[in-house]
């Protein structure tokens, strides 16, 4: 069960401070991937974006949960 985390009385949701440090995780894979050329592989960059980001939040959900 997923509890709620007090910062100085505000309480945030976990899976918002994993939004977060997604965000985060893959903006520095992103620039990572960028400075590479890897992005010359793929058909539509958003997209995979979209999708980076996606798996890296459910990565984290998935330590969070082993976690706890």
């Amino acid at each position: 069960m997923m509890v709620d985390i007090d910062i100085y009385g505000l309480f945030l949701p976990p899976l918002l401070i994993m939004a977060i440090l997604a965000w985060a995780l893959s903006a520095l894979l992103r620039r990572g991937l960028r400075a590479t050329g890897a992005y010359g592989l793929f058909w539509h960059p958003p997209l995979f974006d979209f999708a980076l980001y996606f798996l890296v939040l459910s990565g984290l959900a998935a330590l969070w949960s082993q976690m706890s």
